[in-house]
């Protein structure tokens, strides 16, 4: 028979007995391969996992509770809170789990932890009435990151801006009168910096400079303990420059504001030094400030 009627009579075989061919081929190549371990790889392959048991939801949960509460250990905490959401994902358990995790991670000092899970639960859970706290914990964590005023202050606009996030969405809520209060501290954080920059400038008699610096304290935080010293430096470096008339403006306002102030002694004995008085001129910048804010 030749290679071409060979070729010719394969060609011809059914499909219904190629198959058959092909699944005897591939039977036959199997049976080497079993002796080789295969049968050894399948039973792993298909073997089930003992090595993983579910455990209750509440149980995971509380034992979270108790490494947090009795034992102070907040990252052990924070793995069975995480447990509670792997294992019983969309589960109430799973909702109280994640603020618990976000509150262990700011009680042990992790606030970017905290950060990430309390973004998370407002996402997933904006109507749950633990929103507000979970929001107030990502602002509280910005806030407790606030560094010296020698640093750079952007840590503090960020936590200001959280806060007036709390009080924004949940107005009503215990939390805004606490974010009330927080927002005032990072505001006289911020006048600090101000007034630390403002007396480098005065130290190097660039009196223009620092000017700038005690006006954005006497313009934007008018409320903070600062401003007192702000009027005072005003004062002082006005006299310094020549313009006698704004430094009687700024000694003016201090007495009207804050008559008991020892700044406001400064101011006056510095003015009477150079033979004035303190002396309002109601067209001044410093007074219309104080003016615009019912202080003046």
């Amino acid at each position: 028979m030749s290679a071409q009627r060979m070729t010719r009579g394969y060609l011809s075989i059914s499909p219904l007995a190629r198959g058959g061919l092909q699944a005897v081929t591939f039977i036959m190549l199997a049976l080497p391969l079993a002796g080789c371990g295969t049968g050894a790889l399948w039973d792993k392959f298909t073997a089930k996992d003992d090595t993983f048991v579910e455990e209750p939801a509440d149980k995971i949960y509380n034992e979270g509770l108790y490494l947090m509460n009795e034992k102070k250990d907040m990252k052990a905490a924070n793995k069975k809170f995480e447990e509670v959401d792997r294992q019983h994902p969309y589960s109430d358990w799973a909702r109280k789990s994640l603020l618990m995790s976000a509150y262990a991670s700011y009680q042990g000092g992790d606030y970017d932890g905290c950060i990430g899970a309390a973004t998370r639960y407002v996402t997933l859970h904006p109507g749950s009435p633990d929103a507000a706290y979970a929001q107030y914990l990502i602002a509280a964590s910005h806030y407790d990151q606030i560094p010296d005023i020698s640093r750079d202050q952007s840590r503090t606009e960020k936590a200001i801006a959280s806060l007036e996030e709390v009080i924004r969405k949940y107005p009503t809520s215990e939390y805004a009168t606490s974010a009330k209060a927080k927002i005032e501290g990072a505001r006289d954080q911020l006048a600090g910096k101000e007034m630390n920059v403002g007396r480098y400038y005065m130290q190097k008699r660039d009196y223009t400079a620092a000017i700038n610096r005690y006006k954005a304290v006497v313009t934007q935080y008018q409320t903070t303990r600062h401003v007192e010293e702000a009027l005072y430096r005003l004062t002082e470096a006005y006299m310094a420059i020549g313009i006698v008339g704004e430094a009687q403006t700024a000694a003016a306002v201090l007495g009207h504001n804050f008559p008991d102030s020892r700044w406001y002694k400064d101011a006056y004995n510095l003015v009477k030094s150079g033979g004035l008085e303190p002396s309002e001129n109601q067209g001044s910048w410093i007074s219309k400030t104080f003016k615009k804010m019912g202080l003046g």
